[in-house]
């Protein structure tokens, strides 16, 4: 039975991803698009690739408007979809790709956004591993029958599963956790900024929100303290820019746990991820590029032990709009509406 599909937001970058991902999707029907500037206009001007959608017209982001739909998707700036997502009547299933319902703790919403903290719904990581009284376990098996998702944080989901493995299984140490991340200027939106332009971009890397102030930081203590960790995970975390439009190459070192070897270490990794669709751990010595993954709802890791440092090295990269954003979204859909969890998400990249 096809599943009626409302996306809010869609002329953004999050939002276009989202209808790319779901047009070829065989159970959703996008029926709905909605926009705030844009709104009265032709889907097809704002996203000229998506071919087979071009006969949609952008519409204002009501409650009215959104209602009525089996499942909403919501693409909007931080702060914009909590309020809205309260009003929601007859809909069966919302998720939301923006931070307002990411974070359990109001403190953190405060330090780290500011303005009113919504209620935090189910996380869509589905690969993430979850320690609780009974032991291991995914955050997928929380999914299952959600009404209400939150699609994670692209950076924060990759240095997430990156480190979470490793946490679960005791050989590294939650403290003092490094993560540098080269980033696509996609994932600040689509709206005109100068720092964002192609002339100031080519040609250069910038680091930006330095120093433990960068948004995504609570995000990943949360799912660390949900992966197992003993103490207060304390990362130092920091962005850096580069010229590609899409794409997230994040290296995270951790200092190893007491008496653990480099077989541990590639032991945890192999049993988190072994079997699972979209997140894959390369061969020893192999380590991935963003090239690799464009396009497609797939994490891939290399890892590796520095003897001489006591450091365990996770290079991942994803697509931050892909699986990073809109695929880490319908797979959680998926999941939530008992569909196979792979469906519609292609798993190839595009190259060159």
């Amino acid at each position: 039975m096809t599943i009626s599909v409302a996306v809010a937001g869609a002329s953004g970058y999050a939002g276009g991803e989202l209808l790319r991902l779901l047009a070829a999707h065989p159970e959703f029907e996008v029926r709905t698009v909605t926009g705030h500037s844009s709104a009265g206009r032709p889907l097809a001007e704002s996203q000229p690739h998506l071919r087979s959608l071009a006969h949609l017209t952008l519409r204002e982001t009501t409650p009215e408007v959104l209602d009525g739909h089996e499942a909403v998707f919501f693409a909007l700036p931080h702060g914009a979809s909590g309020a809205l997502s309260e009003q929601l009547g007859d809909v069966r299933l919302a998720v939301d790709c923006g931070a307002d319902h990411r974070l359990t703790d109001p403190a953190d919403w405060a330090a780290f956004y500011g303005g009113e903290h919504h209620e935090a719904w189910s996380y869509g990581v589905p690969e993430l591993i979850v320690a609780d009284e009974g032991g291991l376990s995914r955050q997928r098996e929380r999914l299952v029958g959600a009404t209400r998702i939150a699609a994670p944080g692209c950076n924060a989901s990759t240095v997430a599963l990156s480190l979470a493995p490793g946490i679960a299984a005791g050989v590294i140490e939650a403290r003092d956790l490094v993560s540098v991340l080269a980033v696509g200027p996609s994932g600040a939106g689509k709206a005109a900024k100068t720092h964002l332009l192609g002339a100031e971009l080519m040609g250069t890397a910038n680091p930006y929100a330095v120093g433990g102030t960068h948004r995504h930081i609570p995000e990943i203590q949360q799912a660390l303290r949900g992966a197992g960790a003993r103490e207060t995970p304390t990362i130092s975390f920091t962005p850096v820019l580069v010229p590609m439009s899409r794409g997230i190459l994040a290296t995270s070192t951790a200092r190893l746990a007491p008496g653990v070897g480099a077989a541990e270490v590639r032991a945890a990794w192999e049993d988190a991820y072994a079997g699972e669709p979209f997140v894959q751990l390369l061969p020893e010595g192999v380590f991935p590029r963003t090239a690799d993954t464009l396009g497609a709802n797939t994490c891939l890791m290399g890892l590796a032990v520095d003897e001489a440092a006591g450091r365990a090295v996770v290079v991942a990269a994803l697509d931050n709009l892909a699986k990073g954003t809109a695929g880490a979204a319908i797979q959680s859909a998926n999941i939530a509406l008992g569909l196979p969890e792979t469906t519609g998400l292609p798993v190839d990249g595009v190259a060159p």
